[in-house]
C-alpha cells in the first residue's frame, strides 16, 4: 500500500473525509458544533490578540502566584543559614524531618484537591489554597495540604488555554518563579539577614515578609483569573470561538467535560502511565535534592552565612534560564524527550562531580558543579509534565494524571531528605550518590519512551498507509486516546 502523507496547514484540521483508512473511530463526533467549527478559519490578528491576552493576563498572576509559594516552602534553608533551627531548639536530624514532614500531605492530598480544581475552577481553588498556607505556616504539615494542588493545578489550567505545541514554554515561564525564588531568596535572605533587631531574629523577618506578599496576592488572583475562556470578560466574541477552536484542534477531546471519578483514573489501565509514574518518580529526587540543599551544599564550600545565601543566587539564574531555554526549544520542535533527557544528564553530572571531590579543596570546580545541578533539575519536571498532559486529550483524565504524578514526583522529596542527614555534613555524600542515581534512571526511562513512541507512531502508519503526526490529527476527535488508531504520540 503507498502511503500518504497528510499534514494540517496552520488555518485549519484535517479534512477527516479525506482519510477513510485511519479507522471508524477517527472523526466520529456527534457534536455537530464540532464537524463544523473544524472548518472554521480565523484572522491570525485575532490569535495573536488571543494569545497576547492570555500570556498577559493570566500567565504573570500564576507565575507571581508559585513565586510566592516557592519562597514559602523553600525559606527555611535560608532560615537555617541564620541559626533559625537552633534559635527554636532544633537539634541532631530533627531539621530534616520538619523538611521532611511537609512532603508527605504534599503527595498525599495533591490529587483529591486537583479534583476540586477541576470540578470548581482552578482560578478560584488555587488562591484559597495560597491564603490557607500562609496563614499556618508555623505548621508544616498543613503548609503541605495547602500547597499540593499548585503545580498540577496550574499546569491543567493552561492546558485548558493553551495548544499542545505551546505549553511546555508557558509552564516553563511559570514554573521559572520557582528557580527565580532560589535567587530571590538568597536575595532577600541576604538584605533582611542585615537587620539588627534586640526585640526579633532576622529569620523572623523573613518569614514576615514573604508571607504578607503571599496574602496580598492571593486575594488579588481570586477575582482576576478567568474560570474558562468562555466567561473571560477581557476576550471578545470572536475570540472565545478561536479559544474553543484551538483547544479542541490541539488540546483537548471535549471542552468543560463532566468530570467521571472512574474515568478520570482510566489512563492507569495503560502501562504507558506506570512508565510516566517510574519517570516522575526518579526525577523528584535530584530535583528536590536542588531546590531543598542547594543552600547546605553552598555551605559545604566553606563560606560565611552571607556569602552562603549571595552565592546561591547566580546558580539558580542559570538554572532559570536554561530551563526556558529548553521549555521554548521543545515547543519549538513539539519534542519532549530528548528535551527532558539533556538537563538530566547535566544533572547527573554534576551530582558526580559534587560527590567525588573534596568540596574545600577545589571550591571552583564545586561551586561549578552547583551551576550543573541548577541547569539540569527544573525542566524535566516541566517537560515531563508537559509531555503526559500532551497525550492525554481528555481533560478529566489529564487532571487526575498531572495530580497523580505529581505527587509521586512530590514523594522523591521523602527519600531526598531522608538522605540529606546530619551525620553526612558536609559533603553529604550518601545523599549525593543517591540523587545521581535516580537521575541516572529517569535518564534512561525518558530515552526508552521516546525510542518506543517514535517506533509505535511509525508502525501506525505503516498499518494505515499515512504519514501523520500528533499535529495532524484533531484532539476533538481522540476521546479514546491512544486507544484509537489514529493517535499519534507526542515524543
Amino acid at each position: 500500500m503507498d502511503k500518504v502523507e497528510v499534514t494540517r496547514s496552520s488555518v485549519g484540521p484535517v479534512d477527516l473525509d479525506a482519510l477513510p483508512r485511519l479507522g471508524s473511530s477517527y472523526g466520529h463526533k456527534k457534536d455537530e458544533e464540532n464537524e463544523v467549527g473544524s472548518t472554521i478559519t480565523f484572522d491570525p490578528a485575532i490569535q495573536r490578540s488571543l494569545l497576547r491576552k492570555c500570556d498577559w493576563f493570566i500567565l504573570p498572576p500564576l507565575t507571581f502566584m508559585y513565586l510566592c509559594n516557592a519562597l514559602d516552602k523553600g525559606n527555611v534553608a535560608n532560615a537555617k543559614t541564620d541559626g533559625w533551627d537552633k534559635d527554636i531548639g532544633l537539634t541532631g536530624d530533627q531539621y530534616y524531618l520538619l523538611v521532611m514532614i511537609f512532603y508527605v500531605p504534599f503527595c498525599l492530598f495533591g490529587t483529591p484537591i486537583s479534583i476540586f480544581v477541576k470540578k470548581f475552577s482552578a482560578a478560584r481553588v488555587l488562591p484559597l489554597m495560597m491564603i490557607g498556607f500562609v496563614k499556618i505556616f508555623a505548621i508544616r504539615w498543613f503548609l503541605g495540604i495547602f500547597e499540593s494542588a499548585m503545580l498540577p493545578g496550574v499546569v491543567y489550567y493552561l492546558s485548558t488555554f493553551y495548544k499542545r505545541g505551546e505549553l511546555a514554554s508557558r509552564v516553563g515561564l511559570f514554573y521559572a518563579a520557582a528557580a527565580i525564588a532560589g535567587a530571590f531568596s538568597g536575595l532577600i535572605a541576604f538584605g533582611v539577614f542585615q537587620i539588627n533587631n534586640p526585640h526579633h531574629h532576622s529569620w523572623q523577618y523573613l518569614f514576615w515578609i514573604e508571607g504578607s506578599g503571599t496574602i496580598t496576592f492571593a486575594l488579588f488572583a481570586f477575582f482576576w483569573l478567568p474560570k474558562t475562556s468562555d466567561t473571560w470578560w477581557i476576550l471578545t466574541d470572536e475570540e472565545k470561538a478561536l479559544a474553543r477552536r484551538r483547544i479542541l484542534e490541539d488540546s483537548s477531546s471535549e471542552i468543560n467535560e463532566k468530570f467521571n471519578f472512574r474515568e478520570a483514573f482510566k489512563p492507569f489501565e495503560n502501562p504507558l502511565y506506570w512508565v510516566w509514574a517510574m519517570i516522575s518518580l526518579s526525577l523528584g529526587v535530584p530535583l528536590a535534592s536542588v531546590n531543598n540543599f542547594l543552600p547546605q551544599i553552598v555551605a559545604s564550600l566553606g563560606y560565611s552565612t552571607v556569602k552562603t545565601n549571595l552565592f546561591t543566587v547566580a546558580p539558580n539564574i542559570v538554572g532559570t534560564v536554561a530551563l526556558l531555554v529548553l521549555t521554548f526549544s521543545s515547543d519549538y520542535f513539539r519534542e519532549r524527550s530528548i528535551h527532558v533527557a539533556i538537563p538530566l544528564a547535566v544533572s547527573l553530572s554534576g551530582f558526580v562531580v559534587l560527590g567525588c571531590i573534596d568540596p574545600i579543596a577545589h571550591r571552583g570546580v564545586a561551586y561549578f558543579a552547583c551551576f550543573l545541578l541548577t541547569a539540569g533539575a527544573s525542566a524535566p519536571s516541566v517537560l515531563v509534565a508537559t509531555w503526559y498532559n500532551n497525550n492525554t486529550p481528555q481533560e478529566s483524565r489529564r487532571a487526575v494524571v498531572t495530580a497523580v504524578m505529581v505527587a509521586l514526583a512530590n514523594a522523591s522529596g521523602l527519600i531526598s531528605t531522608n538522605v540529606f542527614r546530619a551525620q553526612d555534613e558536609p559533603k553529604y555524600v550518601p545523599a549525593l550518590a543517591t540523587s545521581a542515581a535516580f537521575g541516572g534512571l529517569c535518564l534512561i526511562l525518558v530515552a526508552g519512551t521516546g525510542f518506543w513512541m517514535r517506533w509505535e507512531n511509525r508502525r501506525r502508519d505503516k498499518l494505515q498507509g499515512v504519514v501523520l503526526t500528533a499535529r495532524d490529527v484533531p484532539t476533538e476527535t481522540l476521546s479514546q486516546g491512544p486507544l484509537n488508531p489514529s493517535f499519534r504520540f507526542m515524543y
